[in-house]
């Protein structure tokens, strides 16, 4: 659940590995659906997944919960954020995602299951060779993505208008650790948060509870948020 992420697009995550083995890198669905959704990236033979993230206080503030196929395709994926009173549950349907509750279609997929289209916002996603999202166009806006080696987001720049916002994410050097990172976040080059991030992990090096602390940038003096990411996760 990357909170460093200011804006987001859409406003409105596979053999396991034993501890003898190099872990298993992001897939190009994964780590696309996570940066356009906002929630941390899994690895492995997920079946499905539930990422709650909650304050200082133990309150729920957002929760996304997906559900997974074997060939690493989202059949459904529910996004709640308690603190903006929004959420969507999105069902597969062909190369669509459904509205759950209403039918409608939301998003156009390219292949079996890679984001395509927006067709309501007028957003459509380039891909890489490699099946990752690289870049999103809008009337008024242009996105572009940066991954690493092994998959895992980095980030992304955001153009609109005279306003640029960039993303930087870097994970721990411990490739069995990558949501352990730090982030900031820039406004026109001048720094608007940033946050770090640390977990506990499970065999599948990925993350099981998370400590979350971000931090406000924009105001003087800067304000200080403690969430924590809790993770349940089933497998193939």
């Amino acid at each position: 659940m990357k909170k460093y992420a200011v804006m987001t697009l859409l406003a409105t995550a596979l053999v396991g590995c034993d501890n003898a083995s190099a872990p298993l890198s992001f897939s190009p669905e994964m780590a696309s659906f996570s940066n356009e959704f906002d929630f941390d990236p899994l690895r492995g033979p997920v079946k499905d997944f539930t990422q709650t993230l909650l304050n200082d206080k133990g309150e729920v503030s957002k929760r996304v919960t997906g559900t997974v196929s074997t060939e690493g395709c989202f059949d459904t994926l529910e996004l709640h954020d308690l603190e903006a009173n929004t959420g969507v549950a999105l069902v597969l349907d062909a190369n669509y995602y459904l509205d759950a509750e209403t039918q409608q279609r939301k998003v156009k997929l390219q292949g079996k299951c890679q984001l395509a289209e927006l067709p309501a916002a007028g957003v459509t996603w380039d891909t890489d060779d490699n099946g990752f999202v690289v870049a999103a166009h809008g009337k008024e806006m242009e996105v572009k993505y940066r991954y690493d080696a092994e998959g895992y987001p980095l980030g992304k720049t955001t153009v609109s208008g005279e306003q640029h916002l960039s993303v930087q994410a870097t994970p721990s050097k411990d490739v069995r650790k990558k949501l352990d990172y730090t982030a900031i976040s820039l406004l026109n080059d001048k720094p608007l948060g940033h946050v770090k991030q640390s977990c506990d992990y499970d065999r599948h090096n990925n993350p099981v509870t998370c400590q979350l602390l971000i931090t406000d940038d924009s105001v003087k003096p800067a304000v200080e948020r403690k969430y924590t990411i809790k993770n349940s996760i089933d497998y193939y």
